[in-house]
């Protein structure tokens, strides 16, 4: 006697009819609420610093912008150009200007264009504020491009500061020429000062 298993069709399993559900429920969404408030938590302090870090960046690359620029100028017009800096309890700046070491001036705290004496004029200015992301410091008051040769005197080091305490130098040598340099680690893929 052969005996062969038959095989049975599978009957389909009827459940209980239930009425589908549209949306989420009160606790998947709080739950979704809860993993976005602690993703939130983890990723906040990382994204302030890396805005501040671009701030810093883009701060100490508008400065080297400038320096190339006021060079450039000084032997194009075949006249001495200046970049002079200055501090205040308000903040601090820096002047492309004509003239003296003196003549130009960052000018009022409220924004206006900067003050110019004995012919000098001002070529650009740009303004740090006290209490924003970005402060400036110089080891100099002014320094001169000369126009035959194209050197920078004297050669400085400019100090921008973010307020997290992070700080990226720029280093202009005697040939108008400028390097980027950080006096800690906190800015990695900047040389160390």
């Amino acid at each position: 006697m052969n005996r062969t298993a038959r095989r049975l069709p599978a009957l389909p399993l009827r459940l209980p009819s239930r009425r589908r559900q549209r949306g989420v429920s009160l606790v998947e969404s709080s739950v979704a609420t809860a993993l976005a408030a602690v993703a939130t938590g983890i990723v906040a302090p990382g994204f302030e610093q890396a805005i501040q870090r671009r701030h810093l960046e883009g701060a100490a690359a508008q400065f080297e912008t400038d320096v190339h620029h006021a060079r450039s100028l000084a032997v194009a017009r075949n006249q001495p150009l200046r970049i002079s800096f200055a501090s205040s309890a308000a903040g601090s700046c820096y002047v492309l200007h004509t003239g003296a070491a003196g003549a130009c001036g960052c000018g009022s705290d409220d924004g206006q264009p900067p003050v110019c004496t004995g012919g000098a004029e001002a070529q650009r200015s740009v303004r740090f504020a006290a209490g924003e992301r970005v402060g400036l410091q110089a080891n100099v008051r002014s320094m001169v491009f000369d126009p035959v040769l194209g050197t920078a005197t004297p050669t400085a080091t400019v100090r921008f500061t973010a307020r997290s305490g992070a700080a990226l130098h720029q280093v202009v040598n005697i040939m108008g020429r400028v390097r980027a340099c950080t006096p800690d680690a906190a800015l990695p893929g900047y040389r160390r000062c």
